[in-house]
């Protein structure tokens, strides 16, 4: 043997000794704890080839040629032909195979072969390329799509504004995110092009600053401008034809707060009503930080003299636990029936003895409190006097509420109260109205109905989404439907005059078992329209690597798992789906034409684990040492028994530890539950080391918005592209390069030239560690 192949031999087994060692103890570790033994076994194949190497090479072949079939069978049999989940099992033994067969050939050079040898070669040879044609068959093949289904035919056309303007979050009111422009088709959208970018100078970063500040605004369009708002609330008028400036308005946010997020949503609008008062007749409504609500002259961004005090009311009034910071409105108000509708975060996870999460309704004009509901004196709505406080520490609406003025109702989307995960002195009334959707009457703020999608929540689903308010033909009558999104994947399809469903939701049993004074929910409702994934199994997890796969693997045993709603535990417990949400804040898009919503399913799993607290000061999972400008006490839950630690359930290398896809783009009709299409969507592009664009369906933060052109519009995905779909298959049309990350909801309009435009946020997402930005970018078709 020269000395080149004995240094070839001698490497190659070294590395097969050091790999099997690997393989060996962290499979005796998985099956300890009830898991597969393959990687023991194969850990024991890795030892004895690196030993045959040497000793007698022809049999190490061939020993690797039957290790190498019998693990692309347990592949198979684990993970069928799905090439991601095959590659994270396959790879390395592919590899290995091919190290193998390199070193033989450097062997072969000059040498003269014997036939055992040659044998073992020539089965290796074959296995290795079996294995790879089953590789590239798997390539093709997607077991993760639902082809285009046909659909029932369209309802009675409902009475759309055929103006172009955008005149409320979710373009109006009802909050379908949904554009009866038709200019630009499934024909043209190829051709969409920049027609102008903007850049508003406020980027994060600054000076007490949370890492979740983020740029989420979809832009009003009134007339000829458009009106945002940015992450450290300016709010700004832009020309909607030439995206130029026309005025800037400032707030001067209190910087020093206790902020869990920065982001400004959006705006809200009342339209010219004839009869100003004081300098304003027309509106713009926006919410700060340091919890204030302004009234600006659309004109001129002066404030409205006439509303609040100088042009502002104080949302502290009444306010119990006031804590500058802890209680704002990331989401813009609801203007309806003369009254603007506010609602506000409460800080999570910090303690116990926060602000209100009441909803109050004021004079759209004044700023005078008409009413308040607070959930935890529901049936009191009379504005609190001065001196007296709302109930602290209640549920919350930090979304956005939608509103039906011929029935004279709003519809807002509820949280939990804090912590999240512990809820052992909730009252009657606390888990009556926690992670539900109420209905309110505008006038008196008194609760119609209340629609509960978990009982007793603890795992952060709180209801995330603007309510989607369509009217839908079943059986030939029109119902009044409300759509609402869940984190856990529910789509409730109620009649929003009762809150009864209209697709139907059964009460399935649940896991048992709480954390100590604490209780679980016998059953959760779970509606016929649901994108609730199946629950995971071992098989299910996933790295890059063979390696990092069976580290998830003996993470996935060591965690609490009993499928969804999986009560918190001490020895931590995996939650699927994670409280990132199926559905997030960004919602679905409605179609009231085709009566179908073009929805963005995501699957992540997170842990969560219960850190018992001896004492209200000590730092249990925050550390002694906490950076400047951060809150608190994140996470530590102050006057509860149990601190809680959370986190994305990923692998060393930071990726899922459950197999990709990660996000899809589905349509579903309403009346009938049924899924018409489904496609992962996305590539790791801008989230792998080597900016490869491999589709494999990535997360989604961000809203879509459906055009009557047959289009559906998205940007909030993870790689930073706006994207373009075939509302009847689901099939991408076309796609922009963004400047940074999309987590903002698209929307659309008719400028003054007669064009319509589409324009999208692109400004990133702290937590999601999306790039960061400050740019608002307006698509149209080429002038003819």
């Amino acid at each position: 043997m020269n000395r080149r192949l004995r240094l070839a031999v001698s490497t190659c087994s070294g590395l097969f000794a050091m790999f099997g060692l690997l393989l060996l103890f962290g499979g005796m570790w998985l099956t300890i704890v009830g898991g597969s033994w393959f990687y023991l076994i194969y850990g024991v194949v890795l030892l004895a080839v690196g030993w045959l190497l040497v000793k007698r090479p022809s049999w190490a072949l061939l020993l690797y040629a039957l290790a190498l079939l019998g693990t692309l069978a347990w592949a198979l049999l684990e993970a069928n032909v799905d090439w991601w989940p095959l590659a994270a099992r396959g790879g390395v033994p592919v590899v290995l195979g091919l190290l193998l067969l390199f070193v033989w050939a450097i062997g072969a050079l000059g040498t003269r072969i014997g036939r055992q040898l040659m044998f073992g070669a020539a089965a290796l040879t074959a296995v290795v390329a079996f294995t790879l044609i089953v590789a590239v068959a798997s390539w093709s093949i997607d077991l993760h799509q639902i082809t285009p289904q046909p659909q029932g035919e369209a309802g009675t056309t409902p009475e759309l504004d055929a103006g172009g303007d955008w005149l409320a979050y979710g373009g109006t009111n009802m909050g379908q995110r949904y554009s009866p422009l038709s200019s630009v088709t499934t024909e043209n959208v190829a051709q969409l092009a920049v027609a102008w970018t903007f850049r508003t100078g406020d980027m994060r970063g600054q000076p007490g600053d949370p890492v979740e500040t983020t740029f989420q605004v979809t832009p009003l369009k009134i007339a000829d401008r458009l009106y945002l708002c940015t992450p450290h609330q300016q709010v700004i008028a832009v020309d909607a034809v030439s995206g130029k400036e026309a005025w800037r308005f400032d707030p001067k946010v209190n910087t020093d707060l206790a902020l869990q997020h920065l982001t400004c949503r959006g705006l809200s609008y009342l339209p010219p009503t004839g009869t100003p008062v004081g300098n304003c007749d027309a509106q713009l409504f926006m919410p700060t930080a340091d919890g204030r609500l302004f009234a600006l002259d659309p004109g001129t961004g002066a404030t409205c003299s006439g509303f609040g005090t100088g042009g502002a009311i104080d949302l502290w009034a009444n306010m119990p636990n006031v804590n500058p910071g802890a209680y704002y409105s990331t989401s813009p108000p609801v203007v309806a029936a003369g009254l603007v509708v506010v609602g506000g975060t409460v800080l999570d996870n910090v303690s116990t003895e926060e602000a209100s999460g009441v909803i109050r309704g004021f004079d759209v004009r004044t700023g005078a409190l008409r009413w308040n509901w607070d959930s935890g004196n529901p049936d009191d709505t009379a504005p609190l006097p001065a001196g007296q406080t709302y109930t602290p520490n209640s549920p919350n609406s930090w979304s956005i509420s939608s509103a039906d003025e011929t029935l004279g109702l709003i519809y807002v989307p509820l949280g939990n109260q804090p912590p999240d995960q512990w809820g052992g002195n909730r009252s009657a009334n606390v888990d009556r109205f926690s992670s539900s959707v109420v209905a309110l009457e505008l006038a008196t703020g008194r609760v119609r109905w209340v629609f509960q999608t978990v009982h007793h929540d603890l795992w952060d689903y709180d209801v995330p989404s603007q309510p989607s308010l369509i009217d839908l033909t079943i059986s030939g009558q029109t119902v009044p439907a409300l759509v609402q999104p869940t984190k856990q994947g529910e789509l409730f399809v109620l009649d929003r005059r009762t809150g009864t469903p209209i697709l139907p939701v059964d009460e399935v049993a649940a896991p048992q078992g709480a954390a100590e004074g604490d209780r679980t929910a016998a059953t959760q409702p779970k509606s016929a329209l649901s994108f609730d994934p199946p629950p995971l199994t071992e098989a299910d997890m996933w790295g890059a690597t063979l390696f990092d796969q069976l580290a998830c693997r003996i993470a996935f045993h060591g965690l609490r798992y009993e499928g969804r709603f999986t009560p918190p535990s001490q020895q931590g417990t995996l939650v699927y789906p994670g409280n990132f949400g199926v559905f997030n804040w960004g919602g679905i898009a409605v179609d009231p034409v085709r009566q179908m919503a073009f929805t963005t399913p995501t699957y992540l799993a997170f842990r969560s684990q219960l850190v018992p607290r001896a004492d209200d000061t000590t730092l249990y999972v925050q550390g002694s040492e906490r950076p400047q400008h951060s809150l608190p006490a994140l996470n530590e839950n102050f006057g509860a028994p149990f601190a809680v630690k959370l986190s994305a359930f990923t692998s060393a290398l930071g990726l899922p530890c459950q197999e990709p896809p990660w996000g899809y783009v589905a349509g579903v009709d309403l009346r009938t539950g049924q899924k018409l299409w489904m496609h992962k969507n996305g590539t790791v592009v801008d989230r792998s080391p080597i900016p490869l664009p491999l589709r494999m369906g990535v997360p989604n933060l961000g809203g879509p918005l459906i055009t009557a052109g047959g289009l559906a519009f998205l940007s909030g995905t993870l790689d930073y592209y706006l994207r373009a779909y075939d509302l009847a298959s689901g099939q991408q049309l076309w796609e922009s390069r963004l400047p940074a990350g999309g987590q903002a909801t698209p929307m659309s309009y008719q400028g003054a030239d007669g064009r319509q435009y589409v324009l999208v946020v692109a400004g990133g997402h702290g937590s999601l560690g999306t790039k960061a930005g400050d740019y608002v970018i307006a698509y149209a078709l080429p002038q003819s």
